[in-house]
Parts: structure tokens; C-alpha cells; sequence
């Protein structure tokens, strides 16, 4: 960063500030909280990390300093506030892909199209587009998924909600905007895929990665069957 883009002393001085009165706010809402999901902590939590976190920015810019603190990021949940026992559920997933090889896509699209003796009447296959369409038409998303470099497809992030519900819909209620009525609120679970927690695991395990490797090997020596073929590996999850 340039000096002429720099944060002032008093900017930064004043960031410190807000995240004292941010802090104070935090603990008399707690001290007068009604629940354990108590909007007032909640909106009081939410005012202090982003006090926190914008002094962290000014810091950082000014003295090229950092805080000992962690701000969560944009995908923490708020506080559940669906049924305790919930009578019908969502299951919402988006999957990101890069299309990385256009050529591989239409060949596998043109086999889809080949293959089909009734035949579409014309030639969809010659675009990505019309490919996309005749690949998942064909196959399923999680069989995509587990081949996507056989279709050139290049996976980015993902993720899976389960949102809980107090009634299951009638038939074809949503189909018009499926994902509008997306309640975080309403998630029982989450689970993400993405190569920033790759990159994450790799920044700590750079020192150790050697020796987890030859670990690693020497338990495959020696966890052989009979027959000299790989015994199953377990792994808790």
C-alpha cells in the first residue's frame, strides 16, 4: 500500500476506540441476556467482530502490525432458531466448476449423442453450452462430481446445507426460485469443500510433512495382507 492510501494514527486510534465501546456493548448484553439466543448478544457479537476486524485492517496498513484475534468469517452461522424436532428437512447443495477443457466437454457430450437412438434433432453437442445441458441431463450430479475430469470439468468450492422444516412443501410450491427461501437460520448442518482449508492444512504441515510421509510409508510396509496386497486402512471421521 502506498503512503498516500495509509490510514492516519487518528484513524487507526479511533478503530481502537470503537472496538472498546464494542467490547463493553458485547458484555452488558450478555450480562442482561434473556436466552442462551438472545438476539441482542447476537447483533452485540456481530458489532464487535467487525469492530475488531476493521482495526485489525487499520493496524495492519499503518504499523504493519496484526491483533492476537480471530475474527470469524462470513460463512458463521447465526444462532439456530428452527424446530427442535423438526418434521421435514432440505437438503441444498451448489457445487462450483471451472470449465477447463471445452474440447473434452463437447467429445463427451457428442458420445452422450451418439449413443442416443432417438436423437435430438440437431447438434447440441457443438457448443459448451448445449454440452453442459447433454451431460447433466444424462448423468447424475454426484456421478459428475466423482468423474468431472473426465467431462473437463475443474471442481471449485461447495457446499451442503441441511435446513430443517416444520412441514414438507406441496408439490412444485418452490420450483420457481428453489433457493429464495434459504433460512441460515434453519441449518442443522453444513459441510464445505474448499482449497482454502487445503491451503490451511498445508501452511502447518510444511515442517512435518517429511517425516509424516515416511511414517506414512512405513505404516504401508507393514500393514500388508497375507498376500502382499494393502490391508483396509481405518480412519475415523
Amino acid at each position: 500500500m502506498s503512503d498516500a492510501a495509509q490510514p492516519t494514527a487518528a484513524e487507526v486510534r479511533a478503530a481502537a476506540e470503537a472496538v472498546k465501546t464494542a467490547l463493553d456493548r458485547h458484555l452488558a448484553a450478555v450480562e442482561r441476556r434473556s436466552g442462551e439466543e438472545d438476539p441482542a448478544v447476537y447483533d452485540a457479537f456481530n458489532e464487535l467482530a467487525a469492530a475488531a476486524e476493521a482495526y485489525d485492517e487499520l493496524l495492519y496498513d499503518r504499523y504493519d502490525e496484526v491483533t492476537p484475534f480471530e475474527i470469524p468469517g462470513e460463512d458463521t452461522l447465526p444462532p439456530y432458531t428452527g424446530p427442535e424436532e423438526p418434521s421435514a428437512l432440505s437438503v441444498l447443495i451448489r457445487r462450483d466448476y471451472a470449465v477447463a477443457e471445452p474440447q473434452r466437454l463437447m467429445a463427451q457430450a457428442r458420445r452422450v449423442e451418439a449413443a442416443d437412438e432417438e436423437g435430438t434433432g440437431a447438434e447440441t453437442s457443438g457448443t459448451v453450452h448445449g454440452a453442459l445441458g447433454l451431460l447433466f441431463g444424462e448423468f447424475e450430479p454426484d456421478e459428475i462430481a466423482s468423474r468431472h475430469k473426465e467431462f473437463g470439468l475443474e471442481e471449485g468450492d461447495s457446499t451442503l446445507w441441511v435446513t430443517a422444516a416444520d412441514e414438507s412443501a406441496e408439490p412444485g410450491e418452490w420450483l420457481e426460485a428453489p433457493f429464495e427461501q434459504a433460512d441460515p437460520q434453519r441449518v442443522v448442518c453444513r459441510f464445505d469443500v474448499s482449497a482454502v482449508f487445503d491451503e490451511e492444512f498445508d501452511e502447518g504441515d510444511d515442517e512435518d510433512g517429511e517425516a509424516d510421509l515416511a511414517e506414512l510409508d512405513e505404516d504401508l510396509d507393514t500393514d500388508l495382507d497375507e498376500d502382499g496386497t494393502p490391508a483396509r486402512l481405518e480412519a475415523d471421521r
